[in-house]
């Protein structure tokens, strides 16, 4: 698998922005993607040494849309929870 491919994007929420003060980072997966290279993708791109990682699946929500009222769902999303042992992620850059 691509290692650019791996992580998709940072979840930022204001749970995920109150577990960054604790060095814990969520992140969007890939739903094929396991702990070995969702930890590797994340050393090479961001040259820290990741620690402890936990991976759930958010299962998606159903709406209703349209005129008529028809269900449509939403996808379920793989997310990961990072801790970093050594190093910084800026996803919050300040200036």
């Amino acid at each position: 698998m691509i290692i650019n491919k791996i992580l998709i994007k940072p979840i930022l929420t204001e749970k995920a922005t109150n577990l960054a003060q604790s060095k814990v980072y969520m992140f969007e997966v890939d739903k094929k993607a396991n702990k070995n290279q969702v930890k590797q993708a994340l050393e090479t791109l961001f040259k820290v040494k990741a620690g402890e990682i936990k991976i759930m699946i958010r299962k998606g929500k159903e709406k209703r849309v349209g005129k008529k009222g028809l269900l449509k769902k939403a996808p379920n999303l793989k997310i990961a929870f990072i801790k970093i042992k050594e190093g910084k992620i800026d996803l919050f850059p300040q200036k």
